[in-house]
């Protein structure tokens, strides 16, 4: 995220994960713009404007835990919404709900980055004609076929296999479509992920020696983090 000197504000409430910004000269941030704020220790703690209050003050969600913040700390408009890495360099690696790598495999090299708010593919750049999304399950193609394009709920309990079958989905995808995956953990258990996340470089899924060669990236928003955090997650997806 590049910073912008144009438009400084600060803390006036906080109220657990939710804050109040006052912004003095008057300019306003826009709503999902991304707010930065800088802790007395150096660390920073990106908020997202979802409300206009009025007197100029924004109403903010953070994306990390608030504890060590206080009132009257400033907050930099970013002037941009949250936005994350994108592309090749992002295969394999493991980010939160900001972009951060978050698996202890050093920064991403990857120099175009998105906004995790974008507007839809326009009408004239969608296919409408129905079609089946071919898995390369055969039992699923035959009896429980998925529309491309289309979202499908996997419900089951624990050890059913629902992560078994999203793997070989993610390795599918790769070898009869020649595509890759994005997973998105949200408001998953801390064991659940790091156990799916070794199974995918079990299984190849995750290529640690070229992690360009993997066939997936994933975004986690883990049950431990804070409501926007999980929130936002599957927008950065």
């Amino acid at each position: 995220m590049v910073k912008t000197d144009l438009n400084k504000g600060y803390v006036t409430q906080i109220i657990g994960p939710v804050l109040d910004i006052e912004f003095p000269g008057g300019s306003l941030p826009p709503i999902y713009s991304a707010i930065e704020i800088t802790l007395d220790d150096g660390t920073s703690t990106i908020v997202e404007v979802q409300q206009l209050l009025g007197d100029n003050k924004v109403r903010a969600v953070s994306m990390r835990a608030t504890e060590g913040l206080k009132r009257g700390v400033e907050a930099v408009d970013l002037g941009t919404p949250i936005s994350v890495p994108v592309g090749t360099p992002t295969l394999g690696r493991i980010f939160n709900v900001i972009g951060e790598p978050v698996d202890e495999q050093g920064d991403v090299s990857s120099e175009e980055t998105l906004p995790i708010h974008r507007d839809a593919p326009a009408f004239t750049e969608l296919e409408t004609k129905p079609s089946i999304f071919e898995t390369g399950i055969k039992v699923v193609d035959l009896l429980a076929p998925y529309r491309r394009g289309g979202k499908i709920g996997l419900f089951g309990g624990a050890g059913v296999g629902k992560t078994v079958l999203i793997m070989e989905l993610i390795n599918n995808i790769a070898k009869a479509h020649g595509g890759v995956s994005v997973f998105g953990g949200v408001g998953e258990r801390t064991r659940e992920g790091n156990d799916l996340y070794e199974e995918m470089k079990e299984s190849g899924v995750i290529n640690e020696s070229n992690f360009p060669e993997s066939k997936v990236a994933l975004v986690y928003g883990q049950m431990n983090e804070p409501p926007g955090a999980r929130m936002r997650a599957k927008k950065t997806k």
